[in-house]
């Protein structure tokens, strides 16, 4: 009777451009079996990488080796079995145990002694291979993650585009990614709603089917969204040259989330305007109820006028307060005017080559500078000196080469703030429920109920808005700007930093979301120029 063998064959999952594919493997092992008259009794392939200890498969078939299933085993090469001496010292307990162990691609007479001492010297050196390996692909990580590149795979939200590139954004799954950050981090959500929400999004995992809880957990805690890659294991980070996702700050509000450290991240009822409405009398905030399928609004607290105001009177009421607080047609043809005017204006700037011609005149000097001191018409004293100061006049000229550059990109900016303030009541009629608090949230410090009636006082950034609207239609100012005048510095520098400021910032991603979503057009840049 023939004596029945198991045949192993493993290929390791990391790209390591070493060993054969598992059909090699096959048919150099059952080449051998013939050869040598051997059965094999049962396949065994494992696709794992031995640099690490415990092999599930390989385990498998040691221990139905040792309840004599089989006789022996047959693998491809000493180092498809042994890439760590403790895997290997497990192979040298069989041939103790009286169980024959071959190895087809190599002569190795396993039972003899110098057969044994050749296989072991031969495991060692698989095992320095290994580490060896092991220490290069360390150095060519560390080098990778040094560069700015994430030598891992991209996670959900981004592209892979190869070896040694940028991971970029995906455009179908990255704003999904991006919405999913901003409704967390507003407490719209529990990690189990948020599972759903992704669902109702279209967001799918790396192999197409739904986003688990366990994934959006990991999503949430990873700074690559914020161009930082970090390390767990090693606990290190490195700062990444990828396109950032999100903002730091939507990130640290996230965090803070998570931890519990924020407020509570579900309730049972998602009413619109939840959290969004004080009491005038006591500051309390008002707490919506449900009843009779229509949803109300009152204070809670003790003492306090117990009206109620109905939702559906509360979102007529806020929509004559967007009226009010919105551009009017004279304010808005105003102010394209002025940002048409002062496009063309900052245009010229950037097309005078005025700054260029100074800045080759610099270089001149320098280089006439260098010269002299070399012809030792010059010492190295008097050179530093001069040096210096031509490299004052070389910074100054940079410097307002790029101010002239940003503020003709800021020019393109307003048209969107223009578009934006002559369009709030339209963006709220549109938006969702969590957009609205959003909307509420950036435009007004505070929404108060007294009486029943609505009052309300807007941020900073809109006071300064209005103001300079205002000012542009005609309104006295320090500069006593009219139409047809140069631009006023007051009045240029309050709109730069308007269209700077974070909450701008805020409402202008908003805006564009909700119309987006609703395929509307939005102005074009020559509209405004018109």
């Amino acid at each position: 009777m023939n004596k029945q063998y198991f045949a192993y064959v493993r290929v390791s999952t990391a790209k390591q451009g070493d060993g054969a594919s598992l059909d090699a493997q096959r048919d150099a092992i059952t080449r051998y079996a013939m050869k040598h008259q051997l059965t094999i009794a049962a396949w065994f392939e494992e696709k794992e990488t031995a640099a690490k200890q415990g092999r599930p498969v390989f385990s498998e078939v040691i221990k139905k080796l040792h309840q004599d299933a089989a006789q022996g085993l047959i693998m491809h090469k000493i180092d498809r079995s042994a890439r760590n001496l403790r895997d290997w010292a497990t192979v040298s307990e069989l041939q103790d145990a009286a169980i024959d162990v071959h190895f087809a691609a190599e002569s190795v007479d396993f039972a003899s002694r110098g057969g044994r001492l050749t296989a072991d010297i031969q495991a060692v050196i698989a095992a320095d291979y290994i580490r060896n390996l092991r220490d290069e692909t360390n150095k060519g990580i560390n080098g990778r993650l040094k560069q700015g590149l994430y030598p891992f795979k991209a996670p959900i939200g981004y592209l892979d585009n190869g070896s040694g590139k940028l991971k970029t954004v995906c455009p179908t799954k990255g704003p999904l990614v991006r919405l999913l950050f901003e409704e967390y981090g507003r407490g719209d959500h529990s990690l189990l709603s948020l599972v759903n929400r992704a669902e109702a999004l279209g967001l799918k995992s790396f192999r197409g089917g739904k986003v688990s809880k366990t994934c959006i957990e990991k999503m949430l805690a990873n700074p690559f969204y914020v161009g930082l890659m970090h390390l767990r294991r090693r606990g290190e980070t490195f700062p990444g040259k990828h396109e950032p996702l999100i903002s730091t700050e939507l990130f640290s509000r996230v965090q803070q989330v998570r931890s519990g450290k924020a407020t509570k991240k579900v309730t049972k009822h998602n009413h619109t305007y939840r959290r969004s409405l004080k009491c005038g009398k006591c500051r309390r905030t008002y707490r919506a109820e449900t009843q009779k399928g229509r949803v109300y609004y009152r204070c809670h607290t003790n003492g306090c006028t117990k009206g109620t105001v109905r939702e559906d009177r509360l979102e007529h009421e806020l929509g004559k307060i967007l009226r009010k607080v919105e551009l009017t047609a004279c304010q808005t043809r105003d102010l394209r005017d002025y940002v048409g005017r002062w496009r063309d204006h900052m245009r010229k700037l950037t097309c005078d080559d005025t700054i260029d011609l100074k800045q080759g005149k610099v270089r001149r000097k320098r280089e006439q500078l260098l010269d002299a001191l070399l012809d030792n018409l010059i010492d190295k004293t008097t050179y530093q000196e001069r040096n210096a100061h031509l490299l004052i006049q070389e910074r100054e000229l940079s410097e307002q080469k790029e101010k002239q550059a940003s503020q003709q990109d800021l020019s393109h900016s307003l048209d969107d703030l223009v578009e934006l303030l002559q369009n709030l009541y339209h963006t709220h009629t549109l938006a969702n429920a969590s957009e609205k608090r959003q909307l509420l949230e950036i435009l007004f410090a505070n929404l108060t109920i007294t009486d029943k009636k609505l009052g309300f006082s807007t941020q900073n950034w809109m006071r300064k808005a209005a103001e300079l609207a205002t000012i542009l239609s005609g309104a006295h100012c320090k500069d006593t700007y009219r139409k047809g005048q140069q631009f006023p510095v007051s009045v240029t520098e309050e709109l730069c930093s308007l269209l700077t400021c974070p909450e701008w910032q805020a409402m202008r991603e908003l805006y564009h979301t909700v119309h987006d979503r609703q395929g509307e057009s939005r102005f074009t840049k020559s509209q405004f120029q018109d």
